[in-house]
Formats: C-alpha cells, sequence, structure tokens
C-alpha cells in the first residue's frame, strides 16, 4: 500500500464563493446559482463565519417571501467544519459518513481556507469503477423515493424534504408525466424572489431514469454525461421506485474501495515520475491511454505527447516537440487566467481546471485539464485532458428543453417568467413603464380540429415568426402553451408605444397564412397590462393581461383591449 491521498488532490479549487453577513438569502441563492456550486461561505472581515447550503434552504419557510429577504447569518451553519488538506481521503469520507455532512472546508496548515470537499468530489474520482461495475442499481438505493403531487405548494413539499431528510422528490404532473424537484431548484426559486407556487411549475421534466438491474457504473455516467446529481430508478413495470445519487454510490462504499482509489492514483501519479525519467517508458505505459497527456520540461516547451493528444488536436509529435503548448490557445482566456493557474500550480503543485483549446485544424474546443509537476522539483510538469465539448453541448440541450418551447423555440413559461421579474425590477429603478401583453389565437382550435394538428403546428410557426418581426431586439416573445403567447415589452416611454405595436401585431396577422396547400385566415385577441398601474409582480401582470385578451374576445375578437384604461390614463 502506498502513502495516503490527501484530500487536496481531489477537493473543489479555484476562487470559493464568499459572502458577507448581512447579504439577504436571495443574493446568497442568487450567487449559488449563477456559479452552479452547492454552497456558499460566509465571511465577516475575512474570517469564515458559516456556511449556508442547498440543504439549509430547505429549512426556510417558502410560503413567506419576506423570509428570502433576511441576512443569510440568520440560516447559516456555524462553525463550519473543516479539514486539514493533508487529511487522508479515506478518513475524511469516514468523516463525511459520521457527522451526517456533505461539506467539509478544506484549510491549509495556516488555517486559510483553500477548498471545499464534497461527496460528489470522492464519489467522481477514479478508483471505485471496480465496485461501480460489479454493483447493480438496486444494491445502492437507500429507501423508496418521496412522491409529490404537482399540484402541491413548493412551501409544504420544502417542509417535507426537510423534515425527511431528502434533497429530491419525484413530482406527479399528472399528463405532463413525472419531473423531479431538488434542493438547488429550490435555492433557484429563492434567487428569483418570487412567491410560493405549486411545485409543478419548477419541477424539471422529462424525469431521466436508469433500471434496476443497470450496473453502478452505468448511472453514474448518465449523472455525468447530463450533469445532474438525480436519476429516478424504475422496476420491469416501468414503476420508480427509488432516487440514486453521487451520496448512495459513495455510501455503500467499503474502505477496500477508498484504498484501490489511493492506489489507483498513487500508481498513475509512479507512472508521471517515471516518465520524467525516461520517455520511452512512458510512451508504453500511457500510450493507449483515452486522456490526452503532454509532457514539457521547465520552461514549459513540449518534450513528449501520446496518441490521443494528436487524435484530440490534430497535431503529430514533431510538429509540437520543442514547442510552447502556447499553439493551442484559443485565445479565449485573458491574462489573469492563465496568471491564477500559474499561482496554483507552484502553491499547489497542481491545478485542475476547464479551459478553452483550439485543434490544428481551427476549431476550438472544451477540454477537462489537470496539470502537476514532479512532486515540487519543477523540472518537468505533465498535462492531462479530456475533450468535454460535447458534454457542454448537452448541457446546452438541457437547457434549451428546460427554458424553450420545444415547437417555436421561444422562451417558455418559466423563462418569461425570469425576464420578467427582471424587467419589473429594472422599470422600478429607472421609474419606466413595462408592458405585457397576452396573444390568443381565435379559433385556432378549429384548425385542429377540422385540419389536424400537423397543420396547427406549422400555422403556430409561421405566427411565431410574423409576430417577432414586429419586436425589438431587447423584446421577448413567449408561449405558454396551445395557442398563447405573452409578448414582454420592457423600458416603454409612453401608452402610445405599446398601443402602437400592438395594432402592428394585429395587422401583421390580417393576411392569410399558407401552410401545406391550405389559405388559413385567422386574428387575434390582445389583452394588455402595465407595469405599475394594473401590478407589481411577475403573475399579478400576467394575469391582467389574461383578463383583458378574455374581454378582447367578448368585445369582437381580433382587436386588443387594455386591463385598466382609467389607471392607464392616470399614468
Amino acid at each position: 500500500m502506498g502513502q495516503p491521498l490527501p484530500i487536496s488532490r481531489i477537493m473543489h479549487t479555484g476562487v470559493l464563493l464568499q459572502c458577507e453577513p448581512e447579504t439577504s438569502v436571495a443574493d446568497a441563492a442568487a450567487r449559488m446559482s449563477e456559479n452552479s456550486v452547492s454552497s456558499i461561505l460566509i465571511a465577516d472581515r475575512g474570517q469564515v463565519v458559516g456556511i449556508w447550503t442547498e440543504h439549509d434552504a430547505l429549512a426556510i419557510d417558502f410560503a413567506d417571501p419576506a423570509k428570502f429577504r433576511q441576512p443569510v447569518s440568520m440560516v447559516m451553519s456555524s462553525p463550519v467544519l473543516s479539514l486539514p488538506d493533508t487529511l487522508d481521503a479515506g478518513e475524511a469520507a469516514v468523516r463525511l459518513r459520521d457527522t451526517g455532512k456533505r461539506h467539509f472546508l478544506v484549510t491549509n496548515a495556516e488555517g486559510q481556507p483553500v477548498g471545499i470537499l464534497s461527496q460528489t468530489d470522492l464519489a467522481l474520482n477514479q478508483g471505485l469503477e471496480p465496485y461501480l461495475r460489479l454493483r447493480e442499481v438496486r444494491a445502492a438505493i437507500p429507501r423508496p423515493p418521496l412522491m409529490v403531487r404537482g399540484d402541491q405548494s413548493l412551501a409544504e413539499v420544502a417542509s417535507y424534504m426537510h423534515r425527511y431528510p431528502a434533497d429530491a422528490v419525484v413530482v406527479d404532473c399528472q399528463e405532463d408525466g413525472l419531473g423531479i424537484l431538488t434542493e438547488r431548484d429550490m435555492v433557484r426559486f429563492i434567487a428569483r424572489r418570487t412567491s410560493n407556487t405549486l411545485v409543478r411549475e419548477l419541477a424539471t421534466r422529462p424525469l431521466l431514469t436508469v433500471n434496476e438491474d443497470d450496473p453502478l457504473i452505468y448511472a453514474r455516467d448518465q449523472l455525468i454525461n447530463n450533469r445532474i446529481r438525480h436519476l429516478a430508478v424504475v422496476n420491469p413495470l416501468g414503476e420508480v421506485t427509488g432516487l440514486i445519487g453521487y451520496h448512495d454510490m459513495l455510501a455503500g462504499a467499503e474502505q477496500m474501495y477508498l484504498d484501490d482509489l489511493r492506489e489507483a492514483l498513487e500508481q498513475r501519479d509512479r507512472a508521471l515520475a517515471k516518465s520524467r525519467r525516461t520517455l520511452q517508458l512512458a510512451e508504453r505505459v500511457i500510450e493507449s491511454s483515452f486522456e490526452g497527456i503532454m509532457v514539457t520540461d521547465k520552461d514549459v516547451r513540449i518534450e513528449f505527447v501520446n496518441p490521443a493528444f494528436t487524435q484530440l488536436t490534430g497535431y503529430a509529435p514533431e510538429e509540437v516537440i520543442g514547442r510552447s503548448p502556447e499553439l493551442l490557445s484559443s485565445g479565449r482566456h485573458d491574462h489573469d487566467f492563465y496568471k491564477r493557474m500559474w499561482h496554483s500550480l507552484q502553491a499547489h503543485g497542481y491545478w485542475r481546471g476547464e479551459i478553452w483549446n483550439r485543434r490544428k485544424t481551427g476549431e476550438v474546443y472544451l477540454e477537462l485539464l489537470t496539470i502537476t509537476d514532479d512532486n515540487g522539483k519543477t523540472s518537468h510538469y505533465a498535462g492531462l485532458f479530456t475533450d468535454i465539448t460535447q458534454n457542454r453541448k448537452n448541457e446546452e440541450q438541457i437547457r434549451q428543453l428546460a427554458y424553450y418551447d420545444a415547437l417555436t423555440g421561444v422562451p417558455n413559461r418559466r423563462l418569461l417568467e425570469d425576464r420578467l421579474d427582471h424587467a419589473i425590477r429594472h422599470a422600478h429603478r429607472k421609474e419606466m413603464l413595462l408592458a405585457v401583453m397576452f396573444l390568443d389565437l381565435d379559433r385556432f382550435k378549429e384548425v385542429n380540429d377540422t385540419l389536424g394538428h400537423a397543420i396547427g403546428d406549422d400555422l403556430l410557426l409561421q405566427f411565431t415568426d410574423r409576430m417577432k418581426s414586429c419586436l425589438r431586439e431587447d423584446d421577448t416573445l413567449a408561449r405558454l402553451g396551445g395557442d398563447e403567447f405573452i409578448v414582454l415589452l420592457p423600458e416603454v416611454e409612453q401608452l402610445a408605444a405599446v398601443t402602437l405595436v400592438a395594432n402592428r401585431l394585429i395587422a401583421v396577422n390580417q393576411s392569410p397564412y399558407q401552410v401545406q396547400g391550405n389559405s388559413i385566415t385567422i386574428g387575434a385577441s390582445i389583452g394588455i397590462s402595465l407595469y405599475p398601474a394594473d401590478g407589481t409582480t411577475v403573475q399579478e401582470l400576467i394575469n391582467g393581461a389574461d383578463v383583458a385578451m378574455y374581454r378582447a374576445k367578448r368585445n369582437g375578437r381580433n382587436h386588443y383591449h387594455l386591463f385598466n384604461p382609467e389607471a392607464i390614463e392616470r399614468v
């Protein structure tokens, strides 16, 4: 058995997310959401005094939005549990298990924070693969999943998750199928500072699943590829029998597998150390690696690359030997980025992170790069990298599904509410108007019933294009579902500008649509609400425009109606 693996080799490094004690809970949640992290440190005059995590968010009363404005110091966990960066990873895993915590602050010899260690850090590092390949998913399911109805309030479900406790629940959205609601969704909701809502509005769909008899390694790969932390487990009948995440995978691993993790990483370190003495031996050890490997001298001139390097970058060994790795630079990173990289390398002996580089063909790609030196001697540097461009594309596809309408490609209700909330705050600061228009196609149901849904879908696509042609770049057209659309007009100076857009939308819709050989004439009824005359919240403005739209339909269709003409006249 080799030397113990210190947690400094696997912890999350870089700039640690921090805020001051008086920071509001909503602002702290917004910072966590923007940086896609699960915790934030609370520091008072440079000293860490507490930590607030996604799990802590469940303790907040979601039925009272005023709780989102209270200082984060009122809900943080204190004191912060910490571990020295020299501690063995196996011992750290025991500490996580015994304390029931998910995060530890990692400190150096001077007691200064240098990183955060989470259960995910332990589960994602190499060494558990033999264990994960041999066990099936069903063996790691800790208990049946928590199931909630889509019509339950967020406050009720958050309280339920906090008492259970659970970091995720399965949401039954009835005809819309099953979804999932996680602690991270709760934090994003707090960041938006909105009032209590139904969980179906926040649940992520579709629910991604694995089978009970799938190997755990497959479940782990699905979590990594989809950049998520939970999967639903289904039995042969298609019934959901559990939820599985990194925590469940790590909880079942015995100490022998942590020892395997230590030994595997030490073997890699020993192989790299030998490569610094003889590049011929390094070629035999790593020539079959799927990771690109590059070894440089102390002056950062390339001495060795493996076949995977050539496959990933397009450069043959003779084209790069003796040259600087700068030939791979994409130009997307500034001087400060590389300055921080080298500072970490000199201070800790390694750096790990994502970086954009450029292939020989000129194509830019994203790689996960790890750079290490030779145990502080800095006579050589070794870089190991993997192309993760496709992972990022998968992440963008998931974001597209979450925030945009699948048919028309315009924003959906979730993204609309985010933009409208931001526009309201901006209008309040600038003392300007904003308008919300609720559009509903007149007699669209007759088109679907007589000509079919395929023609109805094509009609909606053409209608969307016509509406977008009448809007400014900063305006938003969103689809709520069916034939219902919302138009958001931010930074409006006067009512005349709003009515001008409404008339333009009605006019552009007058000419017949040519859809698969059919000439279709269809109108649109529009309801309009204004901030602040008709409401000061997202829901008030949408509801007001909805009411005005139905008045337009009752008054003859195919024209617009103001929600509150008297209040608008006073504005």
